[in-house]
């Protein structure tokens, strides 16, 4: 029987973020854009690029700018961190093949119905067409694999449809719940020829 040390320090367990790089799902030479304050994920989802994608990440403070580029050089993988007051995001129009948000669990549900609506439209309007989207809820696990408790604004923001709701409303189509699992939900919407920012 594996002792408690063997189980804190062994190497081929799954780290935190082994859910949410898989559930993202980028690719080589992808050019994409992170939203949120996860700098160590964003790190781990700027290496997935390679040398020939691109990565930018928004943030929201100076302090997890600090942290984002120390995370970025630790981990020798190129990314541009912009500070943005959410909901702008400091970004053209068209330039990123995928967006990840990391809603964790409050971000999303920290913005009133307005703001959650227009980071959702910038989030479209950054998109490609035939881009993608995936945004992250919840909390992922703790050091010794416990999900720690979700806070009720995530909860009554679900209950009012959730990320999924929020997608189709600013034009994503199809929309889609990859996983839920672990504390986390994962959501993908794709911007399509049909579809247009504000739902219309």
């Amino acid at each position: 029987m594996s002792s408690f040390r063997d189980f804190l320090f062994d190497r081929d367990r799954p780290g935190p973020h082994a859910l949410a790089v898989a559930m993202t799902a980028v690719r080589m030479g992808e050019r994409q854009l992170l939203i949120g304050d996860d700098v160590k994920l964003f790190a781990e989802l700027a290496a997935k690029t390679g040398l020939t994608g691109r990565n930018c990440a928004v943030v929201g403070s100076e302090a997890a700018a600090a942290r984002a580029e120390a995370a970025a050089a630790s981990g020798g993988v190129l990314m541009d961190v912009e500070r943005g007051a959410l909901p702008t995001l400091p970004v053209g129009d068209g330039e990123f093949d995928v967006a990840v948000l990391d809603a964790g669990p409050t971000l999303l549900s920290g913005l009133d119905a307005t703001g959650r609506a227009n980071l959702l439209r910038s989030v479209y309007r950054a998109l490609r067409i035939g881009g993608r989207v995936v945004i992250a809820e919840g909390q992922a696990p703790t050091f010794f694999g416990l999900v720690r408790t979700r806070t009720a604004g995530l909860d009554a923001f679900r209950a009012e449809g959730g990320s999924a709701a929020l997608l189709e409303a600013a034009g994503f189509h199809p929309v889609r719940v990859l996983a839920d699992r672990e504390g986390q939900r994962f959501t993908e919407g794709m911007k399509t020829r049909a579809g247009r920012p504000g739902g219309g």
